[in-house]
């Protein structure tokens, strides 16, 4: 997938989505310093959490990309069977982004995992590679 595009600019307009500002890749293992000294700065690391924030960006860029990444993990690699994604109960934007992105709720996993000493309940989506992408 190396230099190939997700998503084409015709696709992010007929979605009515600004893509001016955003610009994405495959990520390698060379990425592994950066993102690690990334994660660790506070204004970051806060948001990691799978705590719910608000965002100010612009409406319907998460859905637009996590549809191309749908979209090109299935093509990138026919094998998969699904792709999964888990998110906290209380995270409600990202549940919907997922829901718009086509990802079917499955269920509760209740206190899967432990963020910032607390047991916390996750919920866990599936798409399919013949699921419509909403």
């Amino acid at each position: 997938m190396e230099g190939a595009a997700i998503c084409s600019t015709a696709d992010a307009r007929e979605e009515g989505v600004d893509l001016t500002q955003i610009s994405l890749r495959p990520i390698s293992l060379d990425d592994l310093d950066d993102l690690m000294l990334w994660t660790t700065d506070e204004k970051v690391a806060k948001h990691c959490t799978w705590e719910p924030y608000t965002s100010k960006e612009e409406p319907g860029i998460a859905t637009h990309a996590v549809k191309q990444v749908v979209k090109a993990a299935f093509s990138e690699f026919p094998h998969l069977e699904r792709l999964q994604a888990l998110v906290d109960v209380e995270n409600v934007a990202s549940q919907r982004v997922l829901e718009k992105a086509g990802f079917q709720r499955e269920g509760v996993l209740r206190k899967y995992v432990v963020i910032k000493g607390k047991s916390r309940d996750m919920i866990t989506f599936s798409v399919l590679p013949n699921d419509p992408l909403s």
